[in-house]
């Protein structure tokens, strides 16, 4: 199944801004975050096509999947 990642701020850093990604039926959100090696204490929000999801959900073909670190700053 294809999914759309988008990245946000620093997980761009070594990786993509937006990429269509092949992945199995069955893949979590879970799986990609640690395919991307992205730290589970940076990873803030989750998005599936634009509504707040979980680590856990799983994926759908077409989805797109948007990862937003943590904004530090005062």
């Amino acid at each position: 199944m294809n999914v759309t990642v988008k990245l946000v701020g620093v997980f761009q850093i070594g990786r993509f801004k937006e990429a269509v990604c092949e992945y199995p039926i069955g893949t979590s959100v879970r799986k990609v975050v640690d395919e991307l090696l992205i730290p589970d204490p940076l990873l803030g929000i989750v998005l599936i096509n634009d509504i707040h999801a979980g680590i856990e959900d799983l994926l759908h073909d077409g989805d797109a999947l948007c990862l937003l670190p943590f904004i530090d700053g005062g």
